[in-house]
């Protein structure tokens, strides 16, 4: 028989998953939050019709496509909006991200405006 003691011990360091400190996590979730919220505010923006009114939007077909895909693309960055990060990698890594993308994304929010 095979002795099983060595199953008992904890896993070696590298395979542990790191912890992340509250200010990191509350800022990467903030960060995450405004560039999803910025792109969302953006996709409403450019799916609108150029020419006509929504209730008119059907008589023009490039403007009913772009309802139709921008309405789809709305409604998945909704549901991102509520997903939290699952491990300390996505919430550091959404604060590195998001300090560069949430200004860019800010931008172009006033560009478009």
């Amino acid at each position: 028989m095979i002795p099983m003691d060595h199953l008992r011990h904890a896993p070696p360091p590298e395979l542990t998953t790191p912890q992340i400190t509250p200010p990191v996590r509350a800022l990467g979730a903030l960060l995450r939050f405004a560039f999803i919220a910025c792109v969302l505010v953006i996709t409403v923006r450019v799916s609108l019709p150029q020419n006509e009114t929504i209730w008119t939007a059907y008589d023009t077909p490039g403007d009913l496509v772009r309802m139709i895909l921008g309405g789809f693309v709305c409604i998945w960055l909704v549901l991102q909006l509520f997903r939290a990060p699952k491990d300390a990698a996505a919430y550091r890594t959404w604060l590195y991200f998001g300090s560069a993308a949430v200004p860019f994304a800010l931008l172009c929010l006033y560009a478009i405006w």
